[in-house]
């Protein structure tokens, strides 16, 4: 995405998300920010409306380099956006008496993990409806439309999505484009809801830009590299299994009619 067009995306969505917010009596909108790039954007792009922000970091056992990314992002804002609040809580303790509801047979490293971002989600509609406000997701188009790389009712339980509409590539450039920190924009992407700290790409077996390619390709598999090959099967099994996310909950339709 060229420069001209980065700055005319990033004007265009703050006008979106600021249009959304007066029409519907928003006072607020509240950002949870974990030290990657995503949320830096979204946060960044709520700060530029005007209206007031609360970036909120809400760490659960949290490797130190992205807490002190999300910090030094926080710290990036309130340098330049009188609007912006920096909230930060610590939801480990939540999150252990939580887990040790359950017995070693009722639980797993997954749902645990889900558990995490589900707990995340309350914490920002609690502070939301303090607020007057509205929770606003960070998902990217690959995540929310491509491959369902997030927590239903977790980081998936939003209001609006402001950047869902971009590709991970987008991204990167447009927060580039605005001056978002160096160490966010070099960070691995990870959803940080795991203790061995794996990356996006160690869970899902390819990267953003690979994945971006699955998505939009519509050629023919002869003269495909095997990993080429490897990356569409990866992204079709990834869609195919997270469709349950990605499409509206199905409900059952009476077909007799009602007396």
């Amino acid at each position: 995405m060229t420069n001209e067009n980065c700055k005319k995306n990033y004007k265009s969505i703050t006008n979106w998300v600021k249009k959304y917010a007066r029409d519907n009596n928003i006072k607020s909108l509240i950002v949870g920010i974990s030290g990657g790039i995503d949320s830096a954007l979204v946060s960044t792009i709520c700060a530029n409306t005007g209206i007031k922000t609360l970036v909120v970091s809400l760490p659960i056992r949290q490797k130190e380099n992205q807490l002190t990314r999300a910090r030094n992002h926080a710290k990036w804002l309130l340098g330049k956006f009188e609007n912006v609040q920096f909230i930060e809580k610590d939801l480990t303790s939540v999150f252990e008496s939580f887990e040790d509801a359950f017995l070693e047979n009722e639980k797993n490293d997954l749902s645990l993990a889900n558990s995490r971002s589900r707990i995340r989600m309350t914490t920002l509609y609690q502070i939301s409806g303090v607020n007057s406000g509205i929770v606003v997701g960070t998902g990217n188009k690959i995540e929310d439309f491509g491959v369902g790389f997030f927590t239903k009712y977790g980081d998936g339980g939003v209001d609006i999505s402001p950047i869902a509409d971009l590709t991970k590539s987008d991204v990167r450039d447009i927060s580039r484009s605005i001056g978002i920190n160096q160490e966010i924009l070099e960070a691995k992407p990870t959803d940080g809801l795991w203790e061995d700290d794996r990356s996006d790409e160690d869970q899902m077996g390819a990267t953003y830009e690979e994945l971006e390619w699955a998505m939009e390709f519509r050629g023919s598999l002869s003269g495909l590299t095997e990993r080429e090959y490897g990356v569409l099967e990866i992204y079709k099994r990834l869609n195919s299994a997270n469709k349950h996310k990605m499409n509206k909950i199905p409900v059952y339709k009476v077909s007799s009619k009602r007396k």
